[in-house]
């Protein structure tokens, strides 16, 4: 399938034209939950969710090569009893040596957020597929997702989540469970299972997305935290010489926020730089936010304001390439979404750019969380669009 060249919208503050391309996507009506990622051979991979005739559901993904075109359509993974949520979707990893992982969520449990991060490996480039272990073995039924993955430094797969092992219950009410406080985990996985496994953090967000960057042999993991007082900023974890270190806020914003916002941050590195996006309502003021680290992630330079007011919805993703560094997020004005796109230079001093990449069809949350990668000095974004009360995929590219 080769992309059309009509530009569909430009829309652009007078910093740097920007054209914004229809970019037509392999996902059947009724698809939803997009994820992207980049393999080592410069693919696009695009992963989504669509319901089975007769019930259930299935993780699909397409491959979209450098010449254009989409490869064969494959599935990953299926079952009856998965969680599915706007929010906690699935991801789809590509290694260096060709593997491919993803993961999908498994209910465990009656209660409503009770349900497993459960892997599927496929060692022979998508061929065939595996069902590996639920990635915690604490056997509880309550909540584990929001998982991000990554090429692990040495080999193998990385994965965290949140894991609701000590909450006591499935439940989300005040977020808190009956229990005890959510918790960050990661592991690390290969063809014959799990071969580390690591608590980063005691007390997290319940149900703030997580996301990860590796640079080199340096992995950087983004999250929500939860301290005393119900304060609720974001936090960087960083591993580096075969271990992980304590975990850094970013910026003490000093969100005091007595349930999960669902609304997660984003991350990239290049280098020594790491850029790190969120969405927060500190001092009552929803605001979307940009900091930079220039040392590899352990200390970030105060943030920049991107946008500030009632109609900033977050549902951040950021990416970097050698133009600058990439946000994408969603607004909301006169009962309408809008998903936008700007671009900073490395050290965030000046905004070259600054589009509306579409109006979505649909409101609230059922339009999802826009996945953003960046290819070829061009941006790749994929979201969900709600029409006539059933979802579908839309994707779009971006060139300045």
């Amino acid at each position: 399938m080769k992309m059309p060249a009509v530009a569909l919208l430009l829309f652009a503050l007078p910093l740097q034209a920007a054209t914004v391309s229809d970019w037509p996507l392999p996902a059947p009506g009724g698809s939803a939950q997009p994820n992207l990622s980049l393999a080592p051979d410069g693919d696009l991979v695009l992963s989504w969710i669509e319901r089975r005739d007769g019930g259930g559901h299935r993780l699909a993904y397409g491959r979209f090569n450098k010449e254009g075109d989409w490869q064969r359509t494959r599935v990953a993974a299926e079952g009856a009893d998965w969680f599915v949520n706007w929010a906690d979707f699935p991801a789809l990893q590509v290694l260096d040596d060709g593997s491919l992982w993803a993961h999908v969520l498994v209910k465990n449990g009656d209660a409503p957020y009770a349900y497993d991060v459960r892997l599927q490996a496929s060692l022979d480039g998508g061929k065939t597929w595996k069902q590996m272990p639920a990635v915690h073995d604490d056997g509880t039924p309550t909540e584990h997702g929001f998982a991000t993955l990554w090429p692990q430094p040495g080999g193998g797969l990385g994965i965290a989540w949140l894991d609701g092992r000590h909450t006591g219950g499935g439940g989300h009410g005040d977020h808190a469970g009956a229990g005890g406080a959510m918790t960050l985990r990661a592991a690390v996985f290969d063809g014959k299972g799990k071969q580390a496994e690591s608590q980063l953090d005691a007390s997290t967000c319940d149900c703030c997305q997580t996301d990860s960057a590796r640079v080199g042999d340096t992995v950087l993991l983004a999250y929500r935290d939860r301290a005393e007082g119900e304060i609720r900023d974001i936090a960087v974890a960083r591993f580096e010489d075969g271990r992980w270190q304590a975990p850094a806020i970013v910026h003490a914003d000093r969100w005091m926020m007595p349930a999960c916002p669902v609304n997660g941050p984003a991350i990239d590195a290049r280098g020594d730089q790491a850029w790190v996006a969120w969405y927060t309502a500190a001092g009552g003021t929803p605001s979307l936010r940009l900091a930079r680290s220039g040392d590899g992630g352990r200390h970030f330079d105060p943030p920049l304001t991107l946008l500030e007011g009632e109609t900033v919805q977050g549902r951040v993703d950021v990416a970097a390439d050698d133009q600058g560094v990439w946000t994408a997020w969603i607004e909301e004005a006169g009962g309408r979404q809008s998903l936008w796109l700007a671009r900073h230079d490395h050290a965030l001093a000046s905004e070259a750019m600054r589009v509306k990449v579409a109006d979505l069809a649909g409101r609230g949350r059922g339009t999802g969380f826009p996945r953003l990668k960046l290819r070829d000095g061009q941006a790749w974004l994929a979201w969900t669009e709600i029409v006539d009360g059933s979802p579908r995929l839309r994707g779009a590219r971006v060139a300045p």
